[in-house]
């Protein structure tokens, strides 16, 4: 924080993100998002944490990344759908275009 970078700490408990409330964080990455409760532990976090936003990653995908952005606690998510292994490997720019497009359109629109 003393040289001001941009800073996203990870969290999976709710004790993980006390401790970051207690340093003054209130946005924070949830990972593994999926496998650490989900939408279910997002919406559970919504009470005691109001002040929290999340970034969750790990097992989100195109299919369930609508509900995440969806909660009001949410204020972005990352998957590695988004840029496929293969595709980078490949130079496949339009493929990754067309993903990056497509999730756009997932979550609430902004402004």
């Amino acid at each position: 924080r003393d040289l001001r970078l941009p800073l996203l700490p990870g969290v999976a408990t709710g004790s993980e993100v006390m401790m970051c409330q207690e340093d003054g964080l209130s946005e924070l990455k949830f990972f593994p998002a999926m496998q650490a409760g989900g939408v279910a532990m997002l919406k559970a976090w919504g009470g005691p944490f109001t002040d929290i936003r999340f970034c969750p990653t790990g097992g989100v995908t195109a299919a369930n990344a609508g509900q995440l952005l969806a909660l009001s606690n949410v204020v972005c998510v990352g998957g590695s759908w988004l840029v496929p292994a293969d595709a980078l490997a490949q130079g496949d720019w339009a493929r990754i275009t067309k993903l990056a497009n497509e999730a756009c359109k997932l979550g609430p629109s902004v402004g």
